[in-house]
């Protein structure tokens, strides 16, 4: 028997939290064994270990609490690793040795696999006089080429990337370069932007006001805010980026608001940070916590869900203790505050599970109270900690008391803090949780709604076939084996089919009992008016959101659904030749230019085709490039490629092994899509000369068929659109998740 309840869990646990020896050899032989290493790492810091050790075992069984992945995939290794997720580096100073000493800094911590935020609003803008070496500033953009350039220099030496997230103020002299930086889809790919929005700047966009724009006293020039502001809303609703950070308002609601300033945020937005603040995350897996789904009694077993939090608190604060940090800054943080980021997952599989439409009133009611439950048992497990092992080192019980979210908590709950303090400044966040979702069954991610109720994935095998595997919703596979055939209630609901609105409703619920921040993606409709696209994010600020963060599919972002067009009629089925065919003496054909980004050289791409009772097809392929470390597998490709199409068939399948072609170091864009090497952008190339030639009906019509017959027409369906690839996997599909692109086949992450 196996824990997991599917596949993909299994392959999940396998390839990212399952400890192997230096060889590959499995050193956990099951997931139990990986709960077992974590739980005795986490209790070895306890007084009593062995005892600890058994309830951290059992919080993590039957995947009732997900620790992040970091945590599930270091703890207990005894690899120099750290087990935190979330940085904020310091503040960068307006020089040149403290900007490249800034640079250093992420590097390091990039090389250690941490997401990383910076605040890009404390250099000069572009233009500013520098003093003493008569020249002019080149801008924050500038040095934020450099920092993308570095994130890719890291990944290229093989280390894992953690993604980076780049804040500016909405008064920087720089903000509308910001805002349209993304727009060069070569430009910044490293990075998620956000811009950060000030009370006094949403208070001028309501009363459609002037906006100064400044920095360090002066003022460079004035713009309207409300057309800063449609900039904003413009560059989202075409580019998916930047999104917006109530910046004042985090600061407001912030327990620490006497002791720090926060000015950025990690790259999913919901851990706000100070400089060198450093988080760990965790959840609590809602669906496991419901009893009797579906039926008569479906409840969410609250007293468990005091406990299993209580538990997590502990583990948590432990993790402080075990982790290494990149930096001594980061760990001097870490250790000052002992700020942790429990979160849920699941929420929308547990609502399913009672009867509620997520999105609706009474979701988010519930989602509100069991959102005050949680945060109630964690501050008070953060009281017994504070009773037993001290409170963080800052604590100052009036200062924490009169600041941010302890002014709304419960009085009981407050005047236990008041009289024996508390471990953790603050203690709740909601994380973006696509792998560790999988890993639990498939649950869904976070706050966030099912995104789909099944999809197909295709698994590649070691013998370098793929199978096509079925990848279900936690909540829709326990309906079908305790309901069989029975049709789907109205209340499962996924992403697509809701209203941006609900999901603003459900993010704002959750938002009142998390005292840091929530990583949520607002799913919108690609007709969706810009308009009504503007009143989303207004609606969100008005709802006491945090931060907004939304997609809507379109050319530049991908699809999330599309309609398959009708298949080609059928045609007779192309042969396939025992002995390669004689090449004539003169050929068609036609040359492309590719310049891949970040490649010194173009290369040149000559395709010939061949005439075959009057319908062309290719016979052979020339690829050139001048850079001699390219000479090897471009002369390889022109021979194997060419041999292939003398031998006739359907070739088709050329153009889908090099387009599943990653390359681990990233891919690129290239006319508003994401290639993931150029290997794939060259297979683009040949499926393109196909279309022209008539060879195939389109691109991507033909692909994955039967080799010897092309499928009978049939009537659009919908289906999930390609997407881009993804970089771990080569699989196409990666989709937008918590602010982050997400391969649904293998749980890859953009954001780390």
């Amino acid at each position: 028997m196996t824990r997991f309840a599917a596949p993909i869990a299994e392959q999940i646990w396998d390839m990212k939290y399952r400890l192997r020896a230096a060889d590959g050899a499995p050193a956990d032989a099951t997931v139990e064994d990986s709960w077992r290493r974590v739980a005795r790492d986490l209790a070895s810091v306890e007084a009593d270990p062995a005892a600890w050790e058994e309830r951290f075992y059992a919080a993590l069984s039957d995947f009732r609490f997900l620790p992040a992945g970091r945590i599930l995939s270091g703890a207990g290794t005894g690899r120099s690793v750290t087990l935190f997720n979330c940085f904020v580096m310091g503040t960068i100073p307006d020089t040149i040795e403290g900007i490249f000493q800034s640079l250093k800094e992420a590097a390091l911590t990039m090389q250690q696999g941490g997401g990383i935020g910076y605040d890009f609003s404390t250099i000069r803008p572009r233009g500013a006089e520098v003093k003493g070496v008569a020249a002019d500033a080149s801008g924050p953009l500038s040095f934020m080429d450099v920092w993308d350039a570095m994130c890719r220099t890291i990944m290229s030496a093989g280390s894992r990337r953690g993604a980076m997230m780049a804040t500016m103020r909405c008064d920087h002299p720089d903000i509308e370069d910001f805002i349209a930086a993304k727009q060069d889809s070569a430009r910044l790919r490293m990075f998620n932007l956000s811009v950060l929005v000030t009370d006094g700047f949403m208070a001028a966009v309501r009363a459609d006001q002037d906006w100064p724009l400044v920095f360090d006293g002066q003022t460079y020039r004035t713009v309207r805010a409300r057309a800063l502001w449609d900039a904003i809303m413009r560059a989202t609703y075409d580019y998916a980026e930047p999104g917006v950070i109530f910046i004042d308002r985090i600061n407001a609601m912030n327990n620490l608001g006497y002791a720090e300033t926060i000015a950025a945020t990690n790259p999913c937005g919901e851990q706000p940070l100070p400089p060198y603040g450093a988080c760990l995350l965790g959840s609590v897996n809602l669906a496991r916590l419901v009893d009797d789904p579906f039926g008569p009694q479906a409840r969410l077993d609250e007293g468990a869900l005091d406990d299993l939090v209580a538990t997590a608190i502990r583990m948590m604060d432990n993790v402080v203790d075990a982790s290494r940090f990149p930096l001594p800054r980061q760990a001097e943080e870490a250790r000052l505050k002992r700020r942790i980021g429990l979160g849920v997952t699941g929420l929308a599989d547990a609502l399913m599970m009672i009867g509620l439409r997520y999105g609706a009133p009474e979701a988010a009611d519930m989602t509100r109270r069991w959102m005050r439950r949680i945060a109630r048992a964690a501050y008070l497990a953060s009281v017994g900690l504070a009773r037993e092992k001290g409170p963080f080192p800052l604590f100052d019980a009036g200062a924490y008391l009169g600041s941010g979210f302890m002014r709304r908590m419960d009085e009981d709950v407050r005047a236990a803090v008041r009289e024996h303090g508390i471990r953790n400044a603050l203690l709740t966040s909601v994380a973006p949780t696509g792998t560790i979702s999988l890993y639990a069954g498939n649950v869904s991610s976070g706050i966030e709604p099912v995104f789909a109720h099944a999809y197909t994935r295709k698994v590649l095998q070691k013998d370098g076939t793929r199978i096509e595997e079925e990848v279900v919703d936690y909540a829709v596979s326990l309906w079908r084996e305790r309901m069989g055939d029975a049709p789907l209630p109205a209340w499962f609901v996924d992403a697509q089919t809701l209203d941006p609105l609900d999901h603003v409703a459900m993010q704002a619920a959750a938002q009142e009992w998390v005292d840091s921040s929530i990583s949520k993606t607002i799913n919108c409709p690609e007709d969706i008016s810009f308009e009504a696209f503007k009143d989303v994010y207004l609606a969100a600020w008005d709802q006491g959101c945090k931060g907004c963060t939304t997609y809507r599919p379109n050319e530049v972002t991908g699809s999330v659904l599309s309609v398959a067009p009708a298949a080609p009629a059928p045609r007779a089925p192309l042969p396939c030749l025992d002995q390669p065919m004689d090449r004539p003496a003169a050929l068609d054909g036609a040359t492309y230019k590719l310049r891949f980004p970040g490649s010194e050289h173009a290369i040149y791409i000559t395709l010939n085709d061949i005439d075959e009772g009057g319908r062309r097809r290719p016979f052979e392929v020339f690829i050139n490039s001048k850079n001699m470390e390219h000479y090897a597998w471009t002369v390889a490709l022109t021979r194997m490629i060419s041999a292939v199409f003398r031998r006739g068939g359907d070739v088709s399948f050329v153009v889908e092994e090099l387009k599943a072609v990653f390359d681990p170091r990233g891919g690129a864009w290239m006319e508003g899509r994401y290639v993931p090497s150029i290997l794939a952008a060259i297979g683009g190339v040949i499926e393109r000369h196909m279309v022209a030639i008539g060879f195939l009906a389109a691109e991507g019509a033909g692909l994955k068929s039967d080799p010897t017959a092309l499928p009978a027409a049939a009537e659009p369906a919908p289906e999930p659109a390609p997407g881009p690839a993804c970089p771990a996997c080569g699989m196409p599909g990666m989709r937008m998740v918590e602010g982050c692109l997400t391969c649904p086949s293998c749980g890859h992450s953009r954001c780390g």
